[in-house]
């Protein structure tokens, strides 16, 4: 059942309406691995709009409202007319019960947060191969007091006595239980459940097929235009520039913009890799001085990423009248990044995601409005790990595949405050010993992440018996699936301690090593 449109554009089998949890996009996540293209889009998308795009399934989100408050977020009543499979995930089971006739109150007995294991009443549809007594992450304060007409329960929890429900006969399905989750430990059976047996999805949704499809898009949406590439040297613009060059070949030019914020060594890295090994046309720009000059004096985090951001723009529309012309700017633009810049907030009056941003990103909500290129992005839909499949289709070789995430605006906003050549020079150096440690002791490819972050704050030391007033050095390691949820890494003792007194004793300026223990959320994985 491929969604693929007359305009090369696929379709999403499976839609999630979004009622402001934070899972949605994990939710989506998850159907992505059963092979089949997932969106999330706005709950008050209309029934009529739904009809037309013709999914094979819906799913609704969880979300932080009690369906029964005021301004409570809504779904339009007649998706349960339109014949669609629905999967209601907590609130929307709660949602779906409720607008269906049934009755939901705050829990009478315990609420329930955390694991708690499932009692199966059904094991067959939903509930195939979920193990009786597996468990499942709950978190709820509302209950099913009353089943709508023509449901019934599947399974129970001590707490919950209708866990999971239905309506075979409507393929109407709800959990007030989070499937999405790693604590989950059959979720993904139910996910694949609904997705396979439900909806009668197709596993579709593969490397080959994205990079098919990607590749036809690039070249019906150039034609024969050129197209310019800002290559960062992280798997996403990597990736990015692997693709393009396999849909137009030499109408790509891939800039390295060499703003001055990289890790150390890494621009000559970069320019030997691409041009040299992969003979990928990479035009080397020197604007070091250039960025550091507009940051004079910045310390606001977002002020940093958007003149970061600016400048960008700026020096391609100034190379491109060199190089050029160029109509089109390639971006390694992801579906996190659209996600993060947009906010993860819903309004409940227009079903939108607000704008609370936790963070804008260079290449997507930096950008100003006389930008004079029209955009590629290819990948705006990918999550991280697929990109790096799709690296990996494309021959990106390992070394690139697996390097860990890098941002936009690189070590500027890992210097909280103001960004000087001297604290660069020092973070260069805390986070190359960082990095070195970590792989020497082969943890490298089980972190997601693993970088050091310069404070802008200067304590009391003792080196060789005279006093120092120094910065201190953040040690932020932290493990993850997709970025858009982490926990700290647990480094073993011993090689916290040669990456402390390594720094400490090799990095001028540095009197201090302390460790990040925040997972995401609360925090995030960057400081800034």
């Amino acid at each position: 059942m491929t969604q693929i449109q007359p305009d090369g554009q696929r379709k999403p089998a499976i839609v999630i309406l979004d009622f402001g949890s934070q899972y949605s996009e994990l939710i989506a996540r998850r159907v992505r691995e059963t092979e089949v293209f997932s969106l999330v889009i706005g709950y008050s998308t209309s029934a009529e709009e739904l009809r037309k795009m013709a999914p094979a399934g819906i799913i609704l989100s969880g979300g932080p409202s009690s369906v029964y408050a005021d301004g409570a977020p809504l779904c339009d009543p007649e998706i349960w007319t339109l014949g669609i499979p629905v999967l209601g995930v907590c609130y929307g089971m709660q949602l779906m019960v409720q607008q269906l006739g049934g009755e939901v109150e705050a829990a009478t007995g315990k609420a329930e947060y955390g694991k708690a294991p499932l009692q199966v009443d059904d094991p067959t549809d939903l509930l195939t191969n979920v193990d009786d007594g597996s468990t499942m992450w709950m978190s709820h304060g509302d209950s099913v007091k009353a089943l709508p007409k023509g449901f019934v329960r599947l399974a129970h929890t001590t707490n919950t006595p209708e866990a999971a429900v239905a309506d075979h006969n409507r393929r109407l399905y709800g959990v007030q239980f989070h499937p999405e989750v790693v604590h989950s430990t059959c979720g993904m059976a139910l996910i694949r459940n609904f997705v396979y047996h439900v909806c009668g999805c197709e596993p579709d949704w593969t490397t080959d097929a994205f990079i098919e499809e990607a590749v036809a898009q690039v070249r019906q949406q150039v034609g024969d235009k050129r197209v310019l590439l800002a290559l960062s040297g992280g798997v996403d613009s990597s990736t990015l520039a692997f693709l393009l060059k396999k849909a137009i070949g030499d109408q790509l030019t891939c800039m390295f913009i060499d703003q001055g914020f990289m890790r150390k060594g890494e621009p000559e890295f970069l320019m030997d890799f691409f041009d040299r090994k992969f003979n990928i046309n990479v035009e080397y720009i020197h604007a070091r001085q250039r960025f550091l000059e507009k940051l004079n004096g910045v310390t606001d985090p977002e002020q940093k990423r958007k003149i970061i951001g600016t400048e960008f723009i700026r020096v391609f529309e100034e190379e491109s009248k060199r190089l050029g012309p160029f109509d089109y700017l390639a971006q390694g633009t992801l579906y996190p990044d659209v996600i993060e810049s947009a906010g993860t907030n819903v309004d409940p009056k227009t079903g939108e995601r607000v704008a609370v941003k936790i963070k804008s990103h260079h290449n997507v909500g930096g950008l100003p409005k006389d930008l004079q290129f029209k955009l590629v992005e290819p990948l705006r839909k990918l999550f991280k790990d697929e990109v790096r499949k799709v690296g990996r289709n494309l021959g990106l070789p390992e070394e690139i595949v697996r390097r860990h995430p890098f941002p936009g605006p690189g070590l500027a906003i890992r210097i909280l405050g103001e960004v000087t050549d001297e604290k660069l020079d020092c973070l260069r150096d805390a986070d190359l010993i960082v990095r070195e440690e970590i792989k020497e002791a082969g943890l490298y490819h089980d972190i997601w992440q693993a970088f050091a972050v310069l404070l802008p704050v200067r304590s009391v030391g003792v080196m060789g018996d005279k006093r120092t007033y120094a910065w201190p050095i953040v040690l932020r390691c932290v493990s993850s699936e997709d970025g858009m949820t982490a926990d700290w890494s647990r480094l073993p003792p011993e090689l916290m301690e040669r990456i402390s007194n390594r720094i400490v004793n090799e990095v001028k300026g540095v009197n201090r090593v302390v460790l990040d223990i925040t997972s995401k959320p609360p925090g995030t994985i960057e400081w800034e």
